[in-house]
């Protein structure tokens, strides 16, 4: 075998190495890729205890109650579905019942969903794209505010 063949063999040998790695690491992280979940892909998939997700959606108007010091339940809806979330800590100023959502953490036995971020809407007249699209998926028929990604512009 010639040095260049021999060359030849080892690049084609490296870059079929990295594409079966590359192949293991897609398919490992297959459920992960999604930026996130509704109430309704949480119930549909079954997403087991103590895995890290993040969920998004709309937060239920009266559903909000502090507690003792930072506590914060309320809950998250995509009008079909809803879960209880807990939140110890501040929330985002911009958090508010109707308002879009996203909060990280896991569930726990009992369907409740332990946060440990929320992050809130940009401001009153935007909602992330994600949360939007999903929704409107849902059949959630969202106001010409709530549109993904667009900005209302008005000036006080």
């Amino acid at each position: 075998m010639t040095r260049k063949q021999k060359r030849g063999v080892l690049i084609g040998g490296g870059v079929a190495v990295l594409a079966v790695a590359l192949v293991l690491v897609l398919f490992a992280l297959k459920d992960s890729i999604v930026f996130f979940h509704t109430p309704s892909d949480i119930a549909e998939k079954g997403v087991p205890p103590g895995q890290r997700i993040r969920l998004g959606g709309l937060v239920e108007n009266g559903s909000v109650v502090r507690g003792q010091g930072t506590t914060i339940t309320f809950k998250v809806t995509d009008t079909l579905k809803e879960i209880p979330v807990t939140f110890t800590g501040v929330l985002p100023d911009l958090f508010k019942e109707g308002q879009g959502v996203v909060a990280e953490g896991t569930l726990d036995a009992n369907g409740n969903f332990k946060a440990d971020s929320v992050l809130a809407k940009h401001d009153e007249n935007y909602m992330p794209r994600d949360v939007a699209k999903a929704l409107e998926e849902k059949g959630v028929k969202l106001g010409a505010s709530a549109h993904p990604g667009q900005l209302k512009a008005s000036m006080p």
